[in-house]
């Protein structure tokens, strides 16, 4: 630590420092990228979902239901219980992602602040932050492989339910 506090930065240097951060900002980018991609399939499941239920139940109406529609009713209440958990396991996905966005954003603008101050003792927060800000981005990386696992159990049902 009191190597950093010895050093006189000149500025191409503390735009260099400051890149780590934003190369983190664009990676996370790319994330969220893809795992709203994977969210906006899964709510369009969900819907279409819910609403082959709504016809089903209207096609039931006040007959005693089948037992194909029993069994199909059943499977979409699985699929569409499963199908909210990914939800839900996406949108804290994201928050891990958008955290850790808003923690390298703090950590280039505590550092470009540091320097331009000389103040040296901002060091330790800017470790803070950016360490933070990988904490966040590997939450969200959790999240993202959960719910990779849940979709293949979903998928894995689903087939199963129409043997």
């Amino acid at each position: 630590m009191n190597l950093l506090n010895n050093i006189t930065l000149n500025a191409l240097q503390i735009i260099q420092l400051m890149l780590a951060p934003a190369v983190m900002i664009n990676a996370c980018g790319l994330l969220l990228l893809g795992i709203n991609n994977r969210y906006s399939l899964v709510v369009n499941r969900i819907r279409l979902l819910n609403e082959e239920k709504r016809k089903l139940m209207l096609k039931i109406g006040e007959k005693s239901p089948s037992i194909e529609d029993n069994i199909r009713l059943e499977s979409l209440a699985v699929q569409i219980n499963a199908l909210t958990y990914r939800a839900r396991l996406i949108r804290n996905s994201v928050l891990g992602y958008a955290i850790a966005i808003a923690l390298f954003i703090s950590t280039s603008l505590v550092l470009g602040i540091s320097s331009v101050l000389s103040l040296s003792k901002l060091n330790f927060i800017i470790i803070i932050t950016f360490l933070l800000g990988m904490i966040s981005v590997i939450v969200g990386v959790i999240f993202a492989g959960h719910e990779a696992l849940k979709g293949y159990e979903i998928i894995s049902y689903e087939v199963k339910a129409h043997e």
